[in-house]
């Protein structure tokens, strides 16, 4: 599991910073930071609850790209 770019790219888009994410679906800061450094597989319900926050589908966020080429 490599870092995920995407998720921190949405984030910023937003505006959001890891702490703000974070209280909004109910984990710590460095849930978050663990996930965009690729060192935390989220649970689904919180990948979803992720996705919500960001306006953005699982797919947008949590897809592995190589999966996307085939």
């Amino acid at each position: 599991m490599g870092k995920n770019l995407k998720l921190k790219s949405a984030r910023a888009a937003k505006d959001l910073s890891q702490k703000n994410l974070a209280d909004a679906v109910g984990v710590t800061r460095q849930t978050i930071n663990a996930i965009e450094n690729g060192n935390y597989n989220p649970t689904i319900n919180l990948c979803i609850s992720i996705c919500r926050e960001l306006n953005k589908t699982l797919n947008d966020i949590f897809w592995e790209d190589e999966y996307h080429d085939r």
